[in-house]
């Protein structure tokens, strides 16, 4: 930069802090802010953002890593291989992570754990289509407190 160009923004610097050196003086006492109360209340919705985060880490009973054989699925006729790439990581994580299945409609009042498969996941098996889906996958399984299980991708794919 120029000599004439840092100048400038020095000048205008000085000139915003007068200005608002002067709006300050001229607000009534009760909207004026002291810079000791400034920051506290900046830090309130970052406190309350890291207790959510608590509450959710708090919530996971349980997380394991597994990698889903999904060969199974190429038995199927090739149009039909994807969607029973799908019914296999649900069956897969049924058993591994003992999810609760409905058996009758009884049940079916009271309400049981769930099983959620991330966005991630299941563009991950249709990302080569219906008729190639990969033959494994490297998943995240999480369980809550509740008994819902969530299925998302590892970090490292």
């Amino acid at each position: 930069m120029s000599q004439e160009t840092k100048q400038d923004q020095i000048q205008k610097e000085e000139d915003i802090t007068e200005v608002s050196q002067e709006e300050i003086l001229e607000l009534p006492q009760e909207a004026k802010v002291t810079p000791s109360e400034a920051p506290v209340k900046e830090e309130a919705p970052i406190e309350e953002a890291k207790a959510k985060r608590k509450k959710k880490e708090e919530e996971i009973v349980e997380e394991r890593f597994y990698t889903i054989p999904l060969q199974k699925a190429l038995i199927r006729p090739p149009k039909k291989r994807a969607p029973r790439a799908m019914q296999l990581i649900k069956l897969f994580v049924t058993k591994h992570m003992k999810l609760a299945i409905k058996i009758s409609d009884e049940e079916a009042a009271g309400e049981l754990p769930q099983l959620v498969i991330s966005q991630e996941v299941n563009e991950k098996v249709w990302s080569r289509g219906i008729e190639k889906p990969p033959r494994k996958i490297k998943t995240r399984i999480t369980k809550d407190r509740d008994g819902n299980v969530t299925v998302c991708l590892a970090e490292n794919q």
